[in-house]
Protein backbone atom coordinates (compact mmCIF):
# COMPACT_ATOMS: atom_id res chain seq x y z
CA UNK A 1 0.00 0.00 0.00
CA UNK A 2 2.80 2.11 0.71
CA UNK A 3 4.28 1.99 -3.14
CA UNK A 4 1.21 1.48 -4.85
CA UNK A 5 1.19 3.66 -7.61
CA UNK A 6 4.80 4.98 -7.25
CA UNK A 7 7.61 4.63 -9.94
CA UNK A 8 11.26 5.43 -10.23
CA UNK A 9 14.11 5.27 -7.92
CA UNK A 10 14.07 6.17 -4.09
CA UNK A 11 17.65 7.52 -3.33
CA UNK A 12 20.20 4.87 -4.59
CA UNK A 13 18.80 1.90 -2.81
CA UNK A 14 15.67 0.63 -4.90
CA UNK A 15 13.51 1.04 -7.64
CA UNK A 16 10.10 0.58 -8.18
CA UNK A 17 8.29 0.19 -11.50
CA UNK A 18 4.47 -0.99 -12.75
CA UNK A 19 4.15 -3.93 -15.41
CA UNK A 20 1.33 -3.90 -17.41
CA UNK A 21 -1.13 -5.95 -15.44
CA UNK A 22 -0.47 -3.20 -12.77
CA UNK A 23 1.70 -4.95 -10.58
CA UNK A 24 3.93 -3.00 -8.62
CA UNK A 25 7.54 -4.14 -8.52
CA UNK A 26 10.11 -2.74 -6.17
CA UNK A 27 13.84 -4.09 -6.74
CA UNK A 28 17.41 -3.23 -5.98
CA UNK A 29 19.05 -0.65 -7.31
CA UNK A 30 22.10 -1.64 -9.80
CA UNK A 31 24.94 -1.48 -8.82
CA UNK A 32 28.36 -1.42 -11.25
CA UNK A 33 31.81 -1.16 -10.85
CA UNK A 34 33.10 2.03 -13.33
CA UNK A 35 35.65 0.12 -14.28
CA UNK A 36 34.06 -3.25 -15.61
CA UNK A 37 35.80 -5.11 -18.15
CA UNK A 38 33.37 -6.84 -20.61
CA UNK A 39 34.43 -10.71 -21.69
CA UNK A 40 33.71 -11.46 -25.29
CA UNK A 41 30.71 -13.30 -24.51
CA UNK A 42 29.14 -10.60 -22.84
CA UNK A 43 29.89 -8.02 -26.02
CA UNK A 44 28.50 -11.12 -28.16
CA UNK A 45 25.23 -10.73 -25.84
CA UNK A 46 24.95 -6.90 -25.78
CA UNK A 47 25.03 -7.09 -29.87
CA UNK A 48 22.57 -9.62 -29.72
CA UNK A 49 20.42 -7.75 -27.44
CA UNK A 50 20.57 -4.45 -29.03
CA UNK A 51 19.88 -6.30 -32.59
CA UNK A 52 16.81 -7.60 -31.11
CA UNK A 53 15.66 -4.49 -29.21
CA UNK A 54 15.56 -3.24 -32.85
CA UNK A 55 13.95 -6.25 -34.24
CA UNK A 56 11.37 -5.96 -31.10
CA UNK A 57 10.86 -1.98 -32.03
CA UNK A 58 9.71 -2.84 -35.11
CA UNK A 59 7.90 -6.30 -34.41
CA UNK A 60 5.37 -5.13 -31.74
CA UNK A 61 2.88 -3.70 -33.87
CA UNK A 62 1.98 -7.31 -35.28
CA UNK A 63 -0.67 -9.19 -34.31
CA UNK A 64 0.53 -12.23 -33.77
CA UNK A 65 2.60 -10.80 -31.03
CA UNK A 66 0.29 -8.56 -29.46
CA UNK A 67 -2.11 -11.79 -29.47
CA UNK A 68 0.62 -13.77 -27.91
CA UNK A 69 1.04 -11.01 -24.92
CA UNK A 70 -2.96 -10.95 -24.44
CA UNK A 71 -3.32 -12.25 -21.20
CA UNK A 72 0.20 -12.55 -19.81
CA UNK A 73 2.65 -9.67 -17.91
CA UNK A 74 4.47 -9.20 -21.73
CA UNK A 75 3.83 -6.46 -23.96
CA UNK A 76 4.31 -7.67 -27.71
CA UNK A 77 7.56 -6.04 -27.38
CA UNK A 78 8.90 -8.43 -24.65
CA UNK A 79 7.23 -11.19 -27.14
CA UNK A 80 9.37 -10.16 -30.17
CA UNK A 81 12.38 -9.59 -28.32
CA UNK A 82 11.96 -14.01 -26.60
CA UNK A 83 10.94 -14.61 -30.44
CA UNK A 84 14.82 -13.09 -32.03
CA UNK A 85 16.30 -15.37 -29.35
CA UNK A 86 14.76 -18.31 -30.17
CA UNK A 87 15.22 -19.86 -33.34
CA UNK A 88 12.86 -22.44 -35.08
CA UNK A 89 13.54 -25.81 -34.58
CA UNK A 90 13.19 -29.34 -36.90
CA UNK A 91 12.05 -31.67 -34.76
CA UNK A 92 11.25 -34.84 -36.83
CA UNK A 93 11.35 -35.72 -40.44
CA UNK A 94 8.80 -38.59 -41.55
CA UNK A 95 9.90 -40.26 -44.74
CA UNK A 96 7.84 -43.00 -44.41
CA UNK A 97 5.17 -41.83 -47.29
CA UNK A 98 8.25 -41.33 -49.87
CA UNK A 99 10.46 -43.70 -51.44
CA UNK A 100 11.45 -41.41 -54.27
CA UNK A 101 8.23 -41.01 -56.37
CA UNK A 102 5.94 -38.30 -57.50
CA UNK A 103 3.24 -37.46 -55.72
CA UNK A 104 4.94 -38.67 -52.89
CA UNK A 105 4.09 -36.61 -48.80
CA UNK A 106 7.33 -35.64 -47.09
CA UNK A 107 6.12 -34.56 -43.64
CA UNK A 108 8.47 -32.36 -41.23
CA UNK A 109 8.04 -31.34 -37.90
CA UNK A 110 9.05 -27.58 -37.14
CA UNK A 111 8.52 -25.34 -34.04
CA UNK A 112 9.41 -21.73 -32.57
CA UNK A 113 8.06 -20.24 -29.97
CA UNK A 114 5.75 -17.88 -31.76
CA UNK A 115 5.50 -19.18 -35.28
CA UNK A 116 7.65 -20.79 -38.32
CA UNK A 117 6.96 -18.62 -41.06
CA UNK A 118 7.87 -20.96 -43.82
CA UNK A 119 9.41 -24.39 -44.30
CA UNK A 120 11.44 -25.44 -47.65
CA UNK A 121 12.39 -28.59 -48.93
CA UNK A 122 15.13 -29.29 -51.55
CA UNK A 123 16.10 -32.94 -52.69
CA UNK A 124 19.70 -33.54 -54.37
CA UNK A 125 20.87 -36.60 -55.82
CA UNK A 126 24.13 -38.18 -54.27
CA UNK A 127 26.08 -35.45 -56.69
CA UNK A 128 23.98 -32.71 -54.94
CA UNK A 129 22.16 -31.83 -58.21
CA UNK A 130 19.07 -30.04 -57.42
CA UNK A 131 16.50 -32.41 -58.48
CA UNK A 132 13.71 -30.46 -56.77
CA UNK A 133 12.92 -27.48 -54.12
CA UNK A 134 10.01 -25.79 -52.75
CA UNK A 135 7.62 -24.93 -49.71
CA UNK A 136 5.73 -27.38 -47.73
CA UNK A 137 2.44 -26.36 -46.70
CA UNK A 138 1.26 -26.41 -42.96
CA UNK A 139 -1.06 -28.64 -42.17
CA UNK A 140 -1.57 -27.96 -38.25
CA UNK A 141 0.58 -25.92 -35.40
CA UNK A 142 3.36 -28.00 -35.81
CA UNK A 143 3.21 -30.47 -38.88
CA UNK A 144 4.74 -29.10 -42.80
CA UNK A 145 3.90 -31.35 -45.74
CA UNK A 146 5.54 -31.29 -49.35
CA UNK A 147 4.08 -33.37 -51.96
CA UNK A 148 7.12 -34.37 -54.49
CA UNK A 149 7.02 -33.45 -58.32
CA UNK A 150 10.00 -35.68 -59.60
CA UNK A 151 10.84 -38.83 -59.20
CA UNK A 152 14.22 -39.31 -57.50
CA UNK A 153 16.30 -42.70 -58.20
CA UNK A 154 19.52 -43.69 -55.91
CA UNK A 155 20.00 -42.35 -53.20
CA UNK A 156 18.43 -39.10 -53.01
CA UNK A 157 19.34 -36.23 -50.06
CA UNK A 158 16.70 -33.89 -47.82
CA UNK A 159 17.59 -30.23 -46.73
CA UNK A 160 14.97 -29.41 -44.86
CA UNK A 161 14.85 -25.35 -44.08
CA UNK A 162 12.15 -24.21 -41.19
CA UNK A 163 12.29 -19.89 -41.17
CA UNK A 164 10.49 -17.55 -38.34
CA UNK A 165 9.58 -14.46 -38.50
CA UNK A 166 12.88 -12.86 -37.11
CA UNK A 167 13.94 -14.59 -39.69
CA UNK A 168 16.29 -17.36 -38.43
CA UNK A 169 16.59 -20.65 -40.69
CA UNK A 170 17.22 -24.49 -39.09
CA UNK A 171 18.19 -26.58 -41.19
CA UNK A 172 17.75 -30.44 -41.01
CA UNK A 173 19.96 -33.10 -43.68
CA UNK A 174 18.65 -36.43 -44.46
Amino acid sequence: MLVRGLSGAVGEQFVIRKDKTGRTIVGNMPEFDENRQFTEAQVAHQEAFREAAAYGKGAKGQDIYASKAEGTPLTPYNVAVADWFHEPEIKELDLSGWNGQVGQIIRIEAVDDVQVKQVTVVITDETGTVLEQGAAVQTDNLWWTYTTTKAASGTPKLMVSAQDLPEHIAQMTK
